[in-house]
This record gives structure tokens, sequence and C-alpha cells, in this order.
């Protein structure tokens, strides 16, 4: 395949990749990364390119979920207080390719299955907190936010099962919260490895328009056409095949 026709199948799968997750209030970083993994991209341009791609669909979401009303500061702040800073040096960490590979076909794998358990859960009317508790909240932040830094990830595909399965915030502001959560620790993250940046694809600005495209489509009416449950299994099994195959190099 020739790098053009690499070019035009990626920007294809990741305006697909971003329609999905936003469609499901996710920015979409671990299924780019599952996308440039089937390609075979080098660890080097597979991280600041999700990152940058995460960058824009979370701040799509961001700004839509604000407009509605239902992003809050006293939501947010908790994860994001430790969340950014750790992000930082996590950005910065570039690890060898013989790491990187199974360490995000890891990260995959265990998105694909978070995906798999939110899609069966049965979800149960309790009212939610109006805010989550601050210390489980700012470690939680912190922990995700190296380890999204350090693999690419925005972390909001760790962050949602979590504050979903202790209730800590509403289903509907989670989705906020965690577009948000993506924004700020994709910025942090890139800037981060800003430095360990050897390249930037020249196709980076295409596929900065596929996501943008995707993101506003999945986020206004990529629901309307198929049902919660159904857009997660469809992640879940792109996310599982992805991450074996990321295991298999």
């Amino acid at each position: 395949m020739s790098a053009f026709d690499e070019t035009i199948w990626l920007a294809v799968l990741f305006l697909i990749v971003a329609a999905l997750y936003a469609a499901v209030g996710q920015a979409g970083a671990s299924g780019y990364l599952a996308a440039m993994g089937m390609f075979g991209l080098a660890p080097t341009v597979m991280k600041p390119t999700a990152l940058a791609l995460n960058l824009l669909v979370a701040g799509i979401g961001t700004f839509q979920f604000w407009r509605s009303g239902l992003f809050s500061w006293r939501t947010f702040y908790p994860f994001a207080v430790l969340g950014f800073p750790f992000s930082l040096p996590g950005g910065s960490v570039q690890l060898p390719g013989h790491i990187y590979y199974p360490v995000v076909g890891i990260i995959l794998i265990l998105s694909g299955i978070q995906m798999i358990r939110s899609a069966l859960t049965k979800r149960i009317a309790v009212e939610a907190a109006e805010a989550p508790p601050f210390l489980p909240a700012l470690l939680t932040g912190a922990v995700i936010g190296f380890v999204s830094g350090t693999t690419g990830t925005g972390g909001g595909i760790f962050l949602a099962p979590i504050i979903l399965a202790m209730n800590w915030v509403s289903r509907r502001r989670t989705a906020a919260v965690t577009a948000a959560y993506n924004l700020l620790n994709s910025a942090a993250a890139l800037a981060g490895a800003y430095a360990s940046i050897k390249s930037i694809p020249s196709a980076l600005p295409l596929w900065l328009v596929a996501v943008g495209l995707g993101g506003v489509a999945g986020s206004l009416v990529g629901s309307r056409y198929l049902s919660d449950r159904s857009l997660r299994f469809i992640l879940a099994a792109v996310l599982l095949v992805s991450g074996t195959k990321l295991l298999l190099i």
C-alpha cells in the first residue's frame, strides 16, 4: 500500500472513530491508536498524533457540553487538579517500540472490556452526588493523567467507567467531565511530549479535518441512528482486535 493510500485510509478510519466515540461522550484517542497500530506506524508518530486528534475532538465535545449547560467546574476540577500536572511528565516519557506496543495493546484490550461492561450494565436510577469526593477524585485524576500522558490516550476512556461505577457524577454530566478531562490532559501530554517529537506527519492537517467532521457529526447525530449500547459493542470489537494485534507485533 502506498503512503498516499495509507493516509486516505487512516483519514477515513479516524473520521469513523471520532464519530463513534463522540456519540458516547469520548474523544477517541484509544481508537486512533488502534487505527495507527493496524498500519504499523512508529510509536514516535502514534503518540503525538493521537493526542493532537484527541485534543480537537475533546474541544468540540467540551464546547457542546458547556453550551448545553451540562459542564460544571464543581464536578470537573477535582479530577483536573492533579490530572493536568501528572499528564505533563507522562507526555515526556517516550517508551521504546518493544514496550510501547504491548503497553498500548493491553490498554486497548482493557478499554474494550470496559466498553463491553458498560454496554452490559443495566442503568439504575440512583441519584448521583452533586460533586465527586475531593480526595478520591484527586488521586484518580493523577493516576489516569500519568498513564494517559505516557501512552497517548486522553484518559476519559478510563475515567468515565470509574465515575459511573462509584456514582460520583450523574451519567449525563459524566460525559461532560470526561470530555473536558480529555481536552486538558491531551493538551498537557502534548506539551510534555513536545521536546521528544522528532517530526509531525505531513498528513496531520487532513486527519484533523477528518476527526473534526467526525466529532461534530457524532456528537450531534451519531447516537440517533444507533443505540448507545450498540455503539459501545462496536467500539469494543475494534479495540479488542487492535489491542490483540499490537500484542502480536
